[in-house]
């Protein structure tokens, strides 16, 4: 049976593995197989990525370019944007972007592309796992019909999984390989071979009984924090209206051992996931009637988030009879989270939008983010020194990154509005110049 043939070729660490799309999801998936002595190929649309990873020089913050060099040098890993490769290969995991289009509707063009290259290039005795996170019912009803080409039968002739994808950027102490691994197939036979293949790299692998539950898993879990970050948001507009620092209120509520899960605010939400996977549950939802009036709700406060921060440096510039139009200010960090270079909806790019309409000056600075370049907007970071802060009307900390020196920012600037609680450990709760969100 090519079931059979697959499992022991996994097990064997004889099975070919191919990885379409090399960003933060791609990428240290196709490390984690090389490393464990599969014979990886990545494969991307972009040549300054495949240029990149074969010369052994990483682009990704989670995977240091020591670690790509050792994978690269011992042939276990190669890039290529020739997708004609995909006809050797025994193993092929989508790892493409999802986005939303400016309708708030699924983009799922990338998934169906991905998935044409693979029919082109595609036979019995494969199995193929999406990563992509995605509504439920996306590898059923858009990659199955796709491959099932030429009498193949998916359990029989091939195999089908949908795998959501739990990479947390800068997180240092859960990466892939223990990170427990979700997998749904199509058949039974599609999950028994996608367990075996992810227990090679992952410490533990949970099956589900179907790739619409997997995919349900994921939006589940995104939407969970959207959720809870939309209700804390909220809180912290209302503290803001009774006096309250909400900060201390946090504080104190996590100290209850049970019932209680802390969550911050923020300027916004950002990044590949949270601030996009819950509309797409929202967007299916719809399909059958459903109005899903959390993720709605909680999307229409986080989305709000940036015109709040922007009341703020109104305010605080008020103190000194200033206004936006004119004032010159500075973003401290604009990646999406913490200790990241990664840009994709970061709220810092909604907030820099909204001080430049009303007439500010707006520069950043960021350790891990050299230029904004998206949607009209491009703007280098500057290098952070002493006479640049002091020349600033206002300073903005929008993303609080651990290499900052806060004390440094506090000692030699007018106003700042922090919408992180960074400067809690650097200045206390008494520092008049402060501005908390």
């Amino acid at each position: 049976m090519l079931k059979d043939v697959l499992i022991r070729s996994i097990e064997s660490k004889d099975a070919k593995i191919g990885v379409i799309g090399l960003g933060y999801v791609g990428l240290p998936l196709a490390v984690e197989f090389a490393k464990k002595g599969f014979r990886v190929y990545g494969i991307d649309v972009s040549k300054k990525r495949v240029k990149s990873l074969n010369s052994g020089s990483s682009y990704i913050l989670d995977i240091s370019s020591k670690e790509l060099q050792q994978v690269i040098k011992n042939g276990r890993l190669s890039a290529t944007t020739n997708f004609s490769i995909l006809k050797i290969l025994q193993v092929i995991i989508i790892c493409v972007p999802t986005p939303l289009r400016k309708t708030r509707e699924p983009d799922i063009s990338y998934i169906i592309s991905a998935t044409k290259e693979v029919s082109k290039n595609f036979g019995k005795g494969k199995i193929v796992v999406l990563e992509s996170t995605t509504y439920p019912g996306t590898t059923e009803e858009i990659i199955l019909p796709t491959l099932s080409i030429n009498g193949l039968k998916v359990g029989r002739d091939f195999f089908l999984t949908f795998s959501p994808e739990r990479v947390d950027p800068a997180n240092k102490n859960f990466k892939t390989a223990n990170i427990p691994k979700v997998v749904g197939g199509i058949t039974e036979e599609c999950t028994e071979i996608a367990k075996i293949l992810y227990g090679q790299i992952v410490r533990e692998v949970i099956g589900v009984t179907s790739t619409k539950t997997a995919e349900m898993v994921k939006l589940l879990e995104n939407t969970f924090r959207s959720v809870n970050i939309g209700l804390v948001n909220e809180i912290a507009l209302m503290c803001d209206k009774l006096g309250i620092d909400v900060w201390e209120v946090i504080d104190a509520a996590k100290t209850k051992p049970f019932g209680f899960m802390p969550f911050y605010p923020g300027p916004g939400l950002g990044g590949h996931c949270i601030p996009i996977d819950p509309l797409y549950l929202s967007w299916k939802a719809r399909m059958y009637g459903f109005e899903a009036r959390f993720i709605e709700l909680a999307s229409q406060v986080n989305s709000q988030m940036p015109n709040y921060v922007v009341e703020k440096i109104s305010g605080g510039l008020n103190r000194f009879k200033k206004s936006i139009n004119g004032s010159k200010i500075l973003l401290v960090g604009v990646a999406y989270k913490r200790d990241v270079n990664d840009t994709r909806e970061s709220p810092a790019i909604e907030i820099i939008k909204i001080l430049m309409d009303k007439g500010a000056d707006v520069n950043f600075f960021d350790p891990y983010v050299s230029e904004l370049d998206t949607n009209g907007l491009k703007v280098k970071s500057i290098k952070l020194n002493k006479d640049y802060l002091k020349k600033r009307d206002c300073v903005v900390i929008v993303t609080d990154h651990s290499t900052i020196d806060y004390k440094f920012v506090v000692d030699n600037s007018k106003l700042i509005v922090d919408t992180r609680n960074a400067l809690k450990c650097v200045s206390g709760n008494n520092n008049s110049k402060i501005i908390k969100l």
